[in-house]
């Protein structure tokens, strides 16, 4: 048994070598990531405000350590918040998961105490507006990113749906200036239980409504049918329960045979790119 995980997990990691970032993080600033980890663990707090939005109270930290001074975003809900389950900790496994799965959309997070409290510590990442934001002004996407910005739509989608993320607002969803997506508040994940075991977020029987998972890269595709339970552990470490992990690879299913209907019904060139 432990052969066959060892083996299990090596085939993860060769496709992982072979795989092409589909996400909107730079190579640059994925290079970076280990680097950022490790300052957001250790920098000094030189400043805390409240960030004034959200159930989970966010507060904005200012964080130095020698000559560089960036911000994070801390939080530590924990429990029934609003009537939903909250948990800092699964901030953390939705930032492994993606590492884990070579999305690139969610910044760096780590754990990180305050004031003696336990709670996720997210890199600050300097975006221009929000989804909602960007409705409020009246504003459009610009013709030449369209076809990137559907891509990542569609990609958020189905990384939600792996993770049971029901709580993908406008506020969430992020855009750079230069309109690459980022996606933040993953504290309603990792659902484990009723309907999330069954149906998909989103999808045709998703339990947004019908909201559709167009297309998706095929190395994404790839890598979501090689994960297990060793994988999954090995990526999230303690942040998620087995039940929870199970829930993943239940969700796995589900959202290849989404996949497998589609392209039945449309054709593979036009699900998989």
């Amino acid at each position: 048994m432990k052969q066959k995980n060892l083996l299990s997990i090596l085939l993860f990691l060769l496709i992982a070598q072979c795989y092409v970032a589909v996400g909107q993080f730079t190579p640059a600033e994925i290079a970076q990531r280990e680097k950022l980890e490790e300052f957001l663990k250790t920098a000094e707090i030189i400043k805390s405000e409240d960030i004034g939005e959200g159930v989970t109270k966010p507060i904005k930290l200012t964080l130095k350590k020698g000559d560089v001074e960036r911000y994070g975003a801390w939080k530590n809900p924990k429990g029934i918040k609003s009537g939903q389950l909250e948990g800092w900790q699964y901030e953390i496994a939705a930032y492994e998961m993606d590492k884990l799965l070579g999305l690139n959309m969610v910044p760096p997070t780590v754990e990180r105490e305050l004031h003696g409290l336990r709670g996720s510590l997210q890199l600050w990442v300097e975006s221009q507006l929000s989804d909602l934001e960007l409705r409020e002004k009246g504003m459009s996407i610009p013709d030449s990113e369209l076809l990137q910005w559907s891509k990542m739509k569609y990609l958020a989608r189905a990384f939600d749906s792996l993770i049971a993320n029901d709580d993908r607002t406008q506020q969430n969803v992020r855009y750079t200036k230069d309109w690459r997506t980022i996606l933040i508040d993953h504290s309603r994940s990792f659902r484990s239980s009723g309907k999330f075991m069954k149906r998909l977020v989103f999808g045709k029987k998703g339990i947004k409504g019908v909201t559709l998972i167009r297309y998706v890269p095929r190395a994404f595709i790839e890598k979501v049918k090689a994960l297990n339970f060793d994988t999954i552990r090995n990526a999230v470490g303690p942040y998620l329960k087995d039940k929870e992990i199970e829930a993943v690879l239940k969700r796995k299913e589900l959202l290849l045979k989404e996949i497998e209907e589609m392209i039945k019904e449309y054709g593979e060139k036009k699900v998989l790119y």
